[in-house]
């Protein structure tokens, strides 16, 4: 059974999601402030968290922040804030989804399934005789052979350089998850690299000419305008 951390000031807004999810199956675990949430998230089993953004104590982008930092299970932010910059700045920080509240609790509970859904797709336990995860990644037509570093594309290999290969690698295991130019720049070429997020643009360019079947069109590495780049599978 799937748990689901609903991380949520309202009370009324809480018991509502959990008897809508655990009526669908799920088990349901709530934390009514920022740093209950917080300690729940990081300390506990969940498999998803429900994030409200105005919380006592520590509010939703800074939980988040930190959660994002050791976990990559999808956060679905949900908020009475209904400005575009407060959705960019949400899936800046890592969250997977952004709705805005007054919501259909039925779309909700059809969201968290989707969500769950996608992430297993990475996380499920292959078939006999086949490769195990931790070498070997299928999906959209590639293949990633992590021992070796190797990338096939549609069965013919592609040659990428070490950077390419890392960011590649980076976004293939954290699918459906928009991150910043920063961010990526951040993870793959570290603190004291030298050069800015611009490297990460060029980068991301070569990656679309040798793994898409429409560089111009992408279908894989999609950019989302004002926030960054997202994997899609």
């Amino acid at each position: 059974m799937k748990t689901i951390l609903i991380i949520e000031d309202d009370s009324v807004i809480a018991e509502v999601q959990k008897d809508y999810l655990e009526a669908s199956g799920f088990a349901v675990e709530i934390a009514s402030t920022g740093e209950s949430g917080l300690r729940k998230a990081l300390e506990g089993e969940i498999d998803l968290i429900l994030l409200d953004l105005m919380l006592p104590g520590v509010d939703g982008y800074e939980i988040c922040k930190q959660v994002r930092r050791t976990k990559h299970i999808p956060i679905l932010m949900v908020s009475a804030k209904i400005e575009e910059i407060d959705k960019i700045r949400g899936l800046g920080l890592g969250a997977d989804d952004y709705i805005c509240k007054p919501f259909s609790v039925g779309e909700l509970v059809a969201r968290v399934k989707a969500h769950i859904s996608r992430f297993e797709r990475l996380t499920m336990q292959p078939g006999p005789g086949t490769p195990q995860p931790k070498d070997e990644l299928r999906l959209n037509g590639l293949t990633i052979d992590k021992l070796a570093r190797k990338v096939f594309v549609r069965e013919r290999e592609a040659t990428l350089t070490t950077k390419e290969y890392d960011l590649l690698l980076y976004l293939v295991t954290h699918p459906n998850r928009v991150f910043s130019k920063d961010e990526l720049f951040e993870r793959i070429w570290g603190f004291d690299a030298m050069g800015d997020n611009a490297t990460v643009t060029v980068h991301i360019s070569k990656l679309r000419e040798k793994i898409e079947r429409q560089p111009s069109k992408p279908q894989m590495i999609e950019t989302i305008w004002g926030v960054g780049y997202r994997f899609n599978v």
